[in-house]
């Protein structure tokens, strides 16, 4: 198996790319947003940079020996892309990334995915936002011209399904390693939507807040099991998966470079010394709340490996999360006390 190859987000200016690239030698690829003004995407753009910008940025990471990745995987474009403004419009901003010399573009919409494949040299990336999670599905993209597919991590743990996958598709997979999502989320899709939206072409919604992020906060505080069962991948435990791929993202281009420095050599190095909850994207807030030793979860990974996911029969993330996960509370000095006692939720 060739070497680990990591895959980075980057919030999208130059200050950020410098110092994420300072030591090139873990990165394989970096990943950013483009402009929201032709094709959204399913994050939060913390920075939308002009294309004057991402050729500065290509430039830069090609010269450190870093490919560049852009993510326009907007999960609804709202029938847009199928008109002929929009396929105009959508047409002459993949010409300019093509001839900036942009590597890959991620994208999710199975029409684009078929465009980008035949009329591009990019490399065409199945985003995580098409989903897939079977080897029908996979079979499916690969037809349509895809050279990678990022794997939905709802299969993370399932593998049976990710050998399954593996061994139907030719090209590559792309495993997410910490994005940290319920298992078998019922807001996903919508979540999604609404952020390709509020971060894509106008006309935007006028929201007043995101139901699905505290709805999913608040899950977790309730029920701090499902922290467990999210189908996050330990640092590691990356090993166990490199008969699938030795391609890993790293989710987290809303976050400080701090954060995602942190991450890099946690996954790089495969291995963490502190709380797991500062390491997962999207769950953010509870880090400050809760303790995961990341060495109290050594050997999980064996259970996961042959689970069945009937959790109403099985309960081994229930019982792990009672006997791990502390709740961190502020007494003049942070102390750690068990989630067993009811009162501290």
């Amino acid at each position: 198996m060739p070497a680990m190859k990591l895959y980075v987000p980057h919030v999208g200016h130059m200050e950020g790319l410098q110092k994420l690239l300072a030591d090139p030698s873990k990165i394989h690829s970096v990943y950013m947003a483009g402009s929201p003004d032709y094709i959204g995407t399913g994050r939060t753009n913390l920075s939308a940079p002009t294309l004057e910008s991402i050729a500065e940025q290509t430039e830069y990471a090609h010269e450190k020996g870093v490919k560049i990745d852009m993510v326009l995987n907007s999960s609804c474009m709202g029938g847009q892309q199928l008109t002929p403004e929009g396929y105009r419009a959508i047409g002459w901003y993949l010409d300019r990334l093509n001839d900036i010399g942009i590597d890959s573009l991620t994208v999710a919409d199975p029409y684009l995915i078929e465009m980008i494949a035949h009329e591009y040299d990019m490399e065409t990336v199945v985003s995580v936002l098409s989903f897939v999670d079977s080897p029908q599905k996979a079979e499916f993209y690969e037809g349509l011209g895809a050279d990678t597919i990022v794997v939905d991590p709802v299969v993370n743990r399932d593998f049976g399904k990710l050998e399954a996958i593996r061994d139907v598709t030719s090209g590559d997979l792309k495993l997410l390693v910490n994005e940290a999502c319920l298992y078998q989320c019922p807001f996903r899709y919508a979540h999604f939507n609404f952020f390709s939206h509020a971060n894509g072409p106008g006309p935007k919604p006028n929201v007043i807040d995101d139901y699905y992020y505290y709805k999913c906060l608040s899950l977790r505080i309730r029920n701090p099991e499902q922290i467990i069962k999210s189908p996050w991948i330990r640092p590691e435990d990356l090993s166990e998966y490199k008969h699938i791929t030795d391609m890993f993202k790293i989710g987290g281009r809303t976050h400080f470079v701090e954060w995602i420095l942190n991450n890099i050599n946690a996954y790089y190095n495969e291995s963490y010394d502190g709380n797991l909850l500062d390491l997962l994207d999207s769950i953010k807030d509870l880090k400050d709340t809760f303790y995961v030793a990341n060495r109290d979860l050594e050997g999980a990974i064996e259970q996961w490996e042959k689970c069945d996911k009937n959790c109403h029969k099985c309960g081994y993330c229930k019982r792990l999360a009672e006997n791990i996960i502390k709740i961190q509370t502020e007494d003049g000095n942070k102390k750690l006390s068990s989630i067993r006692n009811p009162e501290d939720i």
